[in-house]
Order: C-alpha cells, then structure tokens, then sequence
C-alpha cells in the first residue's frame, strides 16, 4: 500500500469493506483523503497510504509504542486521540481489521452527532 494506491482509493475501500454493515457509517473526503465517521463522529480516516486512527485520548502514549505508529501531525501539530498506523502495519487485512475495529468501537461509545 502506498500514497499512489491511497489516491486511486484501494485503502478507502479496504476500510469501507471492513466497516460494512455496522450500524451509522458515512464518509467524508477529509484529510486529503476519506473520513469515515460512525453516528457522526470520526473514526478512521485514509492519509498518503496510511491509516489514521482515532482511539481514547487517555491512551494517546500506549497506542503510540505500538509497532507501525506514529503521531498524526498532518496538520502540522500532534493530533492527541489520534495515531498513524504506516502502510507496514495494514498491508494484511487482520491488520486493518484490527485497527479499524479498535477505532470504531471507540468513535461507537461516543455520543451520536
């Protein structure tokens, strides 16, 4: 998976098969990339080949000593909440599975927008 890929959209479509059929899923191009959002808020997103991921803020440092991850800065400031899992880390769909059903469970318990 790269940034190339990212543009044709082959990870946003990855993302979008893995969230199918859960309940309040919409999208929106964000990032320069796709957003998807459950009930209204933001879950995952798709950035230059790279999964954005949105996770319980309390856990921001944990979920950054995991292998693949790094902060999301693509605003130019660290996003808390928030990480970058790299291509290496969702080349397999477990992989992204994981990651996207980790970010839906947490965007799910937030209250609906």
């Amino acid at each position: 998976m790269n940034a190339e890929n990212d543009a044709k959209g082959i990870l946003a479509d990855r993302v979008r098969k893995t969230l199918s059929g859960r309940e309040g899923v919409s999208e929106r191009r964000m990032f320069g990339g796709v957003c998807f959002m459950i009930h209204g808020n933001m879950c995952v997103g798709t950035w230059k080949g790279s999964l954005i991921v949105r996770l319980d803020r309390k856990d921001h440092e944990k979920t950054l000593s995991e292998p693949h991850t790094r902060p999301a800065d693509i605003t130019g400031r660290v996003m808390k909440g928030w990480a970058l899992v790299e291509p290496s880390g969702i080349d397999s769909d477990n992989g992204l599975k994981a990651w996207v059903h980790r970010a839906a469970i947490y965007a799910g318990s937030l209250p609906p927008k």
